[in-house]
């Protein structure tokens, strides 16, 4: 047992859905179990904080949720007041999300400690001057930086930092206990997005490409699956496409529940773009779960998503604006299944939480 006490701060956690939420719940939960004491910061997402109350109280270490406040300038001020509070308790600090990088680098100025950032991909990619710049500042008033992925790495190079790669991963013990529910989804075959419905996400991508796909897949269906965000924008470009009746957008859904659509599902995909602002995907986690069911991916290259996939084992990677390629990327797989289901299983145990917390506790001991 490390007798240390680490602090975590994240810009999102759950139970809001979120891959930085995501990663700093596993990743607490990781060290939950080798630490004194793991204590996370977070910000209320939820306008009662119920959901997030009855959540946190299940956890095996301590949340400490900063109030959503009005105006939002109060909130942020909380969230440095009380992070300085806390780096006066920690033996470590862990900073994830532009936020969190953003106040633990201010409060370092004023207390010395062992201050580690994890980047994921928007945080480092911002393309306002000054954005640019501020992060770039509080990069290099931590001591060490994780990215998620080597693309991820890639996007401070300039900064000449010594950067760690440990990939993202997915909770097996958590995703793999078998549910009793079943879904019936619509389509043959049966294309799935699951994450925000966004630009980033790449979902309009799939659905202007479907016309194509359709006339080689007439009973196509795709199924997106995430907060709808930008759906009835999406599904308005369906309408003028044609499409509509081939796209489903189901929400945000439960675990279970979506376990049993993406086993329903014959491919998963994620045509991620990179957006004006700099928005970009750092990784990919949704890829990891769904390929621990056995269901392959087609996602784009020039992201973070070609660390999420083995190319040519767990699924395949292509211009995410190249229509032919999408339709030769699911013919390839359609026509090998069992290949590519095995490739994508094993690829999958590559990046249990398990082991990529061990990789966390080798760096930060």
């Amino acid at each position: 047992m490390n007798e240390k006490d680490m602090l975590i701060v994240t810009s999102e956690f759950p139970p809001q859905p979120g891959g930085i939420g995501n990663h700093a719940y596993n990743l607490a939960l990781q060290l939950s179990r080798h630490y004194k004491s793991v204590t996370v910061i977070a910000d209320q997402r939820s306008e009662d904080a119920v959901e997030e109350s009855v959540f946190d109280a299940s956890l095996p270490y301590q949340v400490i949720r900063i109030p959503i406040t009005r105006p939002r300038a109060i909130m942020y001020l909380n969230r440095i007041q009380t992070v300085f509070k806390m780096l006066k308790k920690a033996d470590q600090v862990i900073a994830t999300g532009k936020f969190s990088l953003w106040s633990v680098a201010f409060c370092s100025l004023f207390r010395q400690g062992n201050y580690v950032a994890i980047i994921h991909g928007s945080e480092v990619n911002f393309k306002s001057h000054w954005l640019r710049k501020s992060i770039n500042w509080s990069l290099k008033r931590f001591d060490g930086v994780i990215a998620v992925s080597n693309f991820t790495k890639q996007l401070v190079a300039s900064l000449h930092l010594d950067v760690v790669v440990i990939p993202n991963g997915f909770n097996a013990e958590q995703w793999l206990q078998p549910t009793p529910l079943h879904s019936q989804l619509n389509g043959s075959p049966k294309l799935i997005t699951v994450g925000n419905v966004s630009s980033r996400k790449g979902q309009l991508n799939v659905i202007r490409q479907l016309p194509a796909l359709l006339k080689h897949f007439p009973d196509l269906h795709y199924h997106c699956v995430g907060l709808k965000t930008e759906a009835d924008k999406f599904l308005a470009q369906a309408r003028v496409l044609g499409v509509e009746t081939h796209v489903s957008f189901h929400g945000r859904v439960e675990d279970d529940p979506l376990k049993a659509m993406l086993k329903e599902s014959d491919l998963f995909v994620m045509l991620s773009t990179e957006t004006s602002s700099g928005d970009v995907e750092g990784f990919g986690i949704a890829i990891l779960e769904a390929n621990a069911l056995g269901i392959p991916a087609i996602g784009a290259i020039n992201c973070g998503i070609a660390d999420a996939i083995e190319d040519g084992v767990s699924g395949l990677l292509i211009d995410p604006l190249d229509g032919k390629a999408f339709l030769n990327a699911i013919k390839t797989i359609l026509a090998q299944p069992q290949q590519y289901k095995l490739g994508a299983k094993n690829w999958s145990q590559q990046h249990q939480w398990n082991d990529i917390g061990d990789a966390y506790l080798r760096y930060l001991t």
